[in-house]
């Protein structure tokens, strides 16, 4: 190949795997593994490689005590500063390290390009989010290309939080933001089929509504909420039903994020703070609703976290998803019936 038309970045080498993970595809409203069985996931949240890099915690240890809590998928947060500041190639030596890892203890991982905003307007909520529509396209293009052959990187959350911010970030329609995801999720596609693109909704990736009348038009792909506690009130179900909870008769649900603290804990915030309840309350829908989770976060720095510390002592929100977790009959539960 002559060097102006050279791949960059190069292919990840799965030579250097020990094995390859079972590739996960969509089948109705469920993922299901090579054999048709469907599978839930659940796991965590990690913080950025970045930043746990930075610490001296980006560590097949870390990979290790996540495992250990009965996870089976880990969401990876790549924020745009962090991918900017330390570079594609250096970047990619981070991801790289977490394929190995994940592979090695038959982790899923999601890759989550981690942006809170309007990515129509150019306007974020913090500079650390600072993005455009190019870099985001850039990204997708990158690292679909990167991890075509590697069924570990199963999913690619395609961007984080949609938000408007109450209009101070502009405005954001439906239609120009669905076919925005369109775009990305052809991109990705062209680079083979088999990872699966989720996609958020508005509200800071909590509302769904707008897939009942226009869905993206895409197969293959799930849909993604973050229900954090603050975010609605009693009656609890009929909420979230409305709110996103309708997509699983159709489609797989993915709920990337979630966690709760109490208002005296570390960082406490809205609308993460809560009195303890939210914990079983969410876990119990989402089991009704064969829904996939990854908790946030495994880090004692980035609330709500999992961990109070690095000897990775569970907070209260952490002791709750880690027992679901290890209660987990090996990841999978018979399917709700998917609707027309």
């Amino acid at each position: 190949m002559p060097w102006w038309d050279e791949a960059y970045p190069k292919r990840f080498d799965v030579s250097t795997l020990s094995k390859r993970l079972d590739v996960l595809r969509v089948e109705g409203n469920h993922f299901v593994d090579s054999k048709g069985a469907t599978q839930v996931l659940q796991g965590v949240n990690i913080s950025d490689p970045d930043k746990l890099e930075r610490g001296g915690h980006f560590t097949r240890r870390y990979f290790e005590e996540i495992r250990a809590w009965g996870a089976n998928v880990v969401r990876v947060p790549v924020h745009p500063i962090a991918w900017r500041e330390r570079g594609k190639a250096a970047y990619f030596e981070l991801l790289d390290r977490a394929v190995v890892w994940a592979t090695e203890l038959d982790l899923y991982l999601i890759i989550d390009w981690h942006s809170i905003g309007n990515l129509m307007t150019g306007l974020f909520q913090h500079p650390m989010y600072d993005t455009d529509q190019q870099e985001t396209l850039e990204f997708w293009r990158s690292v679909s290309f990167r991890y075509a052959e590697v069924p570990t990187v199963a999913f690619y959350e395609l961007f984080n939080e949609p938000t408007v911010r109450r209009g101070t970030l502009g405005a954001a329609p439906w239609g120009p933001w669905k076919a925005l995801n369109e775009e990305m999720i052809s991109i990705i596609f062209a680079h083979g089929t088999r990872p699966i693109p989720l996609v958020a909704g508005f509200d800071w990736a909590y509302q769904l509504g707008p897939i009942a009348e226009q869905p993206i038009a895409r197969e293959r792909i799930g849909y993604v909420s973050h229900p954090y506690p603050g975010k609605t009130n009693a009656p609890y179900q009929q909420h979230w039903d409305e709110a996103f909870g309708f997509a699983a008769r159709k489609y797989p649900l993915f709920i990337t994020e979630m966690g709760y603290m109490d208002a005296s804990a570390k960082g406490a915030h809205s609308p993460a703070i809560d009195d303890g309840s939210y914990g079983k309350r969410m876990t119990d829908y989402l089991a009704e609703k064969g829904a996939s989770w990854t908790a946030w976060c495994f880090d004692p720095d980035w609330p709500p976290q999992l961990i109070s510390d690095w000897n990775y002592t569970p907070t209260a929100s952490g002791a709750h998803f880690k027992q679901v977790m290890l209660a987990r009959k090996g990841g999978a539960v018979a399917p709700t019936p998917a609707t027309p």
